[in-house]
């Protein structure tokens, strides 16, 4: 699948401001987050300006974004719409809470700390169904590609709010939580790409299978059913070279290695030295993230594919 600049960008921006809203609800609520108005504040301007700008660089990718209201009547059916339901709903707790921060109305702030936490792993996972309830792309349609927006989104939201309370003097709790899911993230990866490399079961759609004529033997197209390049081929037939995979996955693992040895060296100090290393850790985390989206789109094959190539 051609991976779409504006939906690569979602997907990382607006999963690292809801893993920050998360973690900033909980870890609020259990108070081991610096107490501080100005930090407090500072973090929800981070959600915000995180998810918004997420959201908004999606609609880039419609042909007419002033349509994209009617998407949230489908939400019976349609993980976008949920997703798009969720996102709207989530930002109630966010302002709530954003104004009982300002007001200093600890009971209020709780409350709706749990409920944003709440709202940003529906989210989460809306997003991730999107595509995994996807049974035409074999990459997508997979049990751990829900669960790995979920880690992801954690795992950098964590990365961001540990170099946010090192600025204001504490985060051992966040930090020590990016780096276990930092560990989970490249465990869970290898996983999903162990999984998709493997050799494919028989009843996977093949060109045989959707002519019916397997049972004669191996099937090909004797000529496409275009001669030239055509949107399908541009979209759901983009390719990338096995050698630029195996680098860009490799790039993937050592940023989310790197991050997580940063947040693990973070544990034993604090103060400034803590912020040298969980600052360009979040940064490091983000732009891992980054390269790990490109890639998922960029490995996914669709089975029109088999249209045109014989193989999907």
């Amino acid at each position: 699948m051609n991976p779409a600049p504006s939906i690569v960008f979602f997907t990382t921006a607006s999963g690292a401001g809801y893993g920050l809203l998360f973690w900033f609800g909980l870890l609020r609520a259990l108070g081991v987050l610096p107490d501080s108005w100005s930090f407090e504040l500072v973090v929800m301007q981070f959600v915000f300006a995180l998810v918004t700008v997420g959201l908004l660089s999606s609609l880039l990718h419609l042909g007419r974004p002033e349509r994209a209201w009617r998407a949230l009547l489908q939400w019976r059916s349609s993980w976008l719409s949920r997703e798009g339901v969720a996102a709207l709903a989530t930002y109630v707790p966010m302002a709530v809470l954003t104004l009982a921060i300002l007001l200093g109305h600890g009971p209020l702030a709780l409350v709706a700390g749990l409920l944003g936490a709440a709202g940003a792993v529906a989210t989460v996972w809306c997003t991730g169904m999107i595509y995994a309830s996807l049974r035409t792309v074999r990459q997508w349609h997979h049990p751990m590609v829900p669960w790995g927006y979920l880690l992801f989104a954690a795992f950098c939201g964590a990365a961001i709010l540990a170099a946010l309370a090192a600025l204001w003097g504490e985060a051992r709790p966040p930090a020590m939580l990016a780096a276990l899911l930092g560990g989970g993230a490249i465990a869970l990866k290898r996983a999903y790409w162990d999984s998709i490399d493997a050799p494919r079961p028989p009843a996977s759609p093949s060109i045989e299978s959707a002519t019916g004529l397997g049972r004669i033997g191996r099937t090909r197209p004797l000529d496409p059913p275009h001669t030239e390049q055509n949107w399908l081929l541009r979209e759901m037939g983009f390719r990338v070279a096995r050698a630029h995979r195996a680098k860009l996955r490799l790039l993937t693992q050592a940023g989310f290695a790197l991050a997580t040895a940063l947040a693990v060296l973070a544990l034993p100090v604090a103060g400034a030295w803590a912020a040298l290393l969980l600052v360009p850790a979040s940064l490091v985390a983000f732009a891992a993230m980054l390269v790990e989206r490109w890639l998922i789109f960029a490995e996914a094959t669709h089975t029109v594919t088999l249209f045109y190539t014989g193989e999907a």
